[in-house]
């Protein structure tokens, strides 16, 4: 790569680290002052980021296709204007209904602004370099939970939530929209590598859906996300319970995000020797591990500590893998439109995972959200050997 494409790169990174915090996990962060201030359930808060997130599944596909015809920089500044518009509008809501219609905005952001639209942006512009620019991405994205539980910790009690979304919204704003410009049009200072940029043929998306590794390689992405924002958009409420203090539990909460990068760490220094395929068998099985960790750690720090050290070793090499695996199993060719469909599965279970969880918690508590999301890693872990079978 050039200077001003590895700059870009960096610049990308920030923008995804902070558009990450801001759109997905400042949920999360301010979810005590939520409870606390809200008036609303944690049910029918949980319908603002799972209607943001359906919403971000449901234009998947069409970001792909924007990327694939040329549009990627300016989906990726555009996206993330529209969500920090949308943060802005969420400090200001008073009614139920304005939440939701508030978060179906910051959807909108997510689904053009954030991992999908970034990577196949990146894999038309560097082609098989894309790999390294992808895990330097993730290795800084990594820190966006580690960001967003401490400052929406702090703005919730400084100034209840209202204030916290706006503190967000500004972050936002100040931070990933002009990184996601100047990044991008570093990248596109260089020559591109990738295919050509085209409208995706008709049938291709058909073509590549009838391949069965399409359907196991949603199926295993779809368990793996959607059991890990369960844990991401309850990490407060779950700490607590298992008897973290206020603080223990900010803590753990946020060391998941350095776990993130000491994993994407680990593989960009050693993916060449395990292999995609190895390394999803091995990180399915760390999240199990992480969730019989936490089911375990009832007044034991030391496991909710292993849980953060599992669980975000674990996501973060999780991220890295599912293009990989798409262009190994699929092929680069329309990546964009191919990867935007796939990620559909995994985009709607984060989307049903806020709700979801809310309402595990309320039939049978935080136990019952555990076995959960300790069956979905064990599940995901035979679709990984079913891959190991097909060579890959």
């Amino acid at each position: 790569m050039s200077r001003d494409e590895k700059l870009g790169v960096w610049v990308l990174a920030v923008g995804q680290t902070l558009g990450f915090a801001t759109l997905v996990f400042s949920f999360g962060g301010i979810l005590p002052a939520l409870l606390d201030g809200s008036g609303w359930s944690r049910a029918e808060l949980a319908l603002g980021p799972t209607l943001a997130l359906l919403v971000s599944a449901v234009l998947a596909p069409v970001s792909g296709r924007l990327v694939d015809a040329g549009h990627g920089a300016e989906l990726l500044a555009g996206a993330a204007t529209l969500g920090a518009a949308g943060l802005l509008a969420l400090s200001g809501v008073g009614s139920h209904a304005l939440w939701l219609a508030c978060w179906a905005l910051v959807g909108l952001g997510q689904a053009g602004s954030l991992y999908e639209t970034c990577f196949a942006f990146l894999t038309r512009r560097l082609g098989g370099e894309a790999r390294g620019a992808i895990i330097r991405i993730t290795v800084l994205a990594g820190f966006a939970s580690s960001l967003a539980f401490p400052v929406g910790a702090w703005a919730g009690a400084a100034f209840g939530w209202h204030g916290a979304l706006a503190v967000f919204a500004g972050l936002q704003l100040a931070i990933t929209v002009p990184a996601n410009l100047w990044g991008a049009h570093l990248l596109r200072r260089g020559q591109r590598r990738g295919p050509a940029m085209v409208e995706t043929p008709k049938g291709a998306v058909r073509a590549a859906m009838a391949k069965p590794e399409f359907w196991v390689l949603a199926a295993i992405f779809a368990l793996i996300i959607g059991g890990h924002m369960m844990l991401v958009s309850f990490a407060l409420p779950i700490m607590q319970d298992r008897g973290a203090g206020t603080t223990l539990a900010v803590v753990v909460a946020s060391s998941v995000g350095p776990m993130q990068v000491a994993g994407r760490l680990f593989l960009m220094f050693g993916a060449d020797r395990i292999g995609s395929g190895r390394a999803a068998r091995v990180i399915t099985l760390g999240l199990a591990v992480a969730s019989a960790a936490l089911l375990l750690a009832a007044g034991q720090p030391a496991l909710m500590f292993a849980y953060a050290v599992f669980q975000g070793a674990s996501i973060g090499i999780a991220s890295i893998l599912r293009p990989l695996l798409v262009a190994e199993a699929l092929g680069r060719e329309n990546f964009g439109a191919v990867s935007g469909a796939l990620a559909t599965a995994p985009l709607s279970a984060s989307a049903a995972a806020p709700y979801l969880g809310a309402l595990l918690i309320g039939w049978g508590g935080v136990p019952l959200l555990l076995a959960a999301t300790l069956s979905f890693a064990f599940l995901a872990f035979a679709g990984t050997l079913w891959l190991g079978r097909r060579g890959i």
